[in-house]
């Protein structure tokens, strides 16, 4: 099953407060649209990773796999 190219960032936007996101990527790799966000920040780097991660796999899951080129 092959499913779009997705990234994992997670940022530090203020001291303290992290956030992730999910961002669908180019061929290259580049970041071009955002799939899903944190609705809130995290405490720590490791909790936004881990809540990230949790997401990425919960989209993998319900996100239907493109069509063959």
């Amino acid at each position: 099953m092959t499913h779009p190219a997705l990234q994992l960032l997670v940022e530090e936007p203020a001291p303290g407060t992290f956030v992730w996101t999910l961002a669908e990527t180019d061929a290259r790799g580049k970041p071009t649209k955002v799939a899903r966000r944190a609705e809130e920040p995290s405490d720590s780097y490791e909790a936004a990773l881990a809540a990230g991660t949790h997401a990425l796999n919960a989209q993998m899951r319900t996100q239907p796999a493109p069509a063959p080129a």
